[in-house]
């Protein structure tokens, strides 16, 4: 047996002989299992209801009576956003973003119905994913470990009797580094399962495998500052409030203050004040329920050019469609302005924000941990354009089927009577322009190229810390 495997195996009997040590890796342990479990079985859950509530919407949608079809406009539709497989590790923004769009003509809502109910049945603590045990509580479990590793040598002298045998420095810094890595390993074999059963599920070993590399730079980021520090500093509750300090510093302050930074940086307007300046706007682009409005008087006069007739009367198609549909497009292009305008903001906040992994490796894998996952702000974002297109889409459609199958007369006499209204109903068989709608996340190689930088700044951690690692254990003294 080589020194360094030496050195790694007595590290392990000293931690198995701890009280402590055990017991703060049982609680990791069990923690990771018992959440593992549970967000496992919650997103499972979430998928297949998401799932079967879209097929209902539109089945329910289908099979509505004959209608008018302007109030099929307003009946509406439903879109959902399934988890991907790995939310079951990382459910990412799932929980503040929702999870779900009414689609209506005349507007575009915002998604609803985040993971409020999970956080009622798990009691409150939904917060507490799988992701985020790796990210705090592991790197934790190696500072209680590691923070002596060089230390307990100095403080029983056998330091000067190992470096006295003709040991380097630099055997016994691989020895200890040796013994953290086999650590960091045994914690990986639960992100490693859930990687192969998330594969099993459909996604991509590319995206599945990447992730657990991510993770395992990221621990072994911190095994190196760990390590450093054990080897830098000469008492061991400096080195341990050193560490504790770094901790707090990398996993909560600089969070905090990137989440601030990026909001200051990037100024993004309130709901309230855009929703008021888009009214404003929308105004002036006429009322669709009113065909007699006088900001489509140009329009008017262009179709009557168009199909050589006097009077709305004459057309072959029914006026009240053609504003409709005219209508619905100039509003639809006025708010996919502040849309787009608003999503531009956030994701430039992300990227900020996602910058800030220079000053803390928590911020890095928790970047890549979102995108790899498929849920991430640009997975969101990516699905309000994708259900804004389907909501336009059945919309229009319904406007063309108003224009060109209801008799503008009879639209217009609707409300007389009974009969009347009976008369200006269309048979349900024009409810079938709805497309199916399955939202899916982004390819493999698209999450990784968006993940990429944040993967860079965790190799770039590793980098340093294993600079500080090698430089430091080669001037190891007595």
């Amino acid at each position: 047996m080589s020194a360094i495997s030496r050195i790694a195996r007595e590290e392990w009997r000293l931690w198995l002989r701890s009280n402590v040590v055990v017991a703060a890796a049982l609680i990791v342990a069990v923690l990771l299992a018992a959440t593992t479990i549970l967000t496992i079985n919650r997103i499972a859950s979430e998928q297949s209801d998401r799932l079967e509530q879209q097929v209902a919407a539109e089945r329910t949608f289908f099979a509505q009576p004959d209608r008018h079809p302007h109030r099929m406009v307003h009946y509406g539709h439903y879109a959902f956003r399934p988890p991907p497989p790995l939310a079951m590790f990382e459910p990412g923004v799932d929980a503040v973003t929702g999870q779900s769009i009414f689609l209506e003509g005349h507007r575009q809502n915002t998604a609803m119905f985040a993971d409020t109910k999970a956080a009622a049945d798990l009691g409150g603590f939904a917060a507490l994913t799988p992701a985020s045990l790796y990210q705090l509580l592991l790197p934790l479990l190696l500072i209680v470990l590691g923070h002596a590793l060089f230390l307990r040598e100095r403080e029983s002298g056998t330091l000067a009797v190992i470096l006295a045998q003709g040991q380097s420095g630099m055997k016994l810094a691989a020895g200890k580094a040796l013994a953290l890595l086999s650590v960091i390993v045994i914690f990986m074999i639960p992100l490693i399962a859930v990687a192969v059963y998330s594969m099993r599920l459909g996604e991509s070993g590319l995206a599945a495998f990447s992730l657990v590399g991510g993770y395992f730079a990221y621990l072994c980021v911190w095994g190196a500052i760990v390590l450093a520090a054990s080897i830098i500093l000469k008492q061991r509750s400096v080195s341990l409030g050193v560490l504790i300090f770094a901790w707090l510093f990398a996993a909560l302050v600089v969070p905090r203050f990137a989440i601030n930074a990026s909001s200051a940086m990037v100024d993004a307007p309130g709901k309230i004040e855009s929703d008021l300046v888009m009214l404003a706007e929308q105004r002036k682009l006429g009322d669709g329920h009113n065909a007699a409005d006088p900001a489509f008087q140009r329009l008017q006069a262009e179709v009557l050019e168009q199909y050589e007739v006097e009077t709305i009367e004459e057309l072959p198609i029914n006026w009240r469609g053609v504003v409709a549909s005219y209508s619905e497009a100039e509003l639809t292009k006025l708010l996919n302005s502040y849309a787009e305008n608003r999503m531009n903001l956030e994701a430039s906040q992300s990227d900020i924000f996602g910058l800030f992994g220079l000053a803390s490796p928590t911020i890095a894998i928790s970047s890549a941990s979102r995108t790899l996952a498929g849920t991430d702000l640009a997975t969101h974002h990516r699905f309000l354009r994708e259900s804004e297109a389907l909501r336009f889409d059945f919309v229009q459609s319904l406007n063309a089927v108003h224009a060109e199958k209801l008799d503008y007369a009879t639209d217009m006499n609707r409300n007389a009577d009974s009969e009347a209204s009976r008369r200006a109903r269309v048979n349900a068989g024009a409810w079938q322009v709805l497309d199916t709608f399955r939202f899916v996340p982004d390819s493999a190689a698209q999450r990784s190229d968006r993940a990429m930088l944040s993967l860079g700044i965790l190799v770039f951690w590793l980098l340093i810390a294993g600079a500080v690692v090698f430089f430091s254990a080669r001037r190891i003294r007595l």
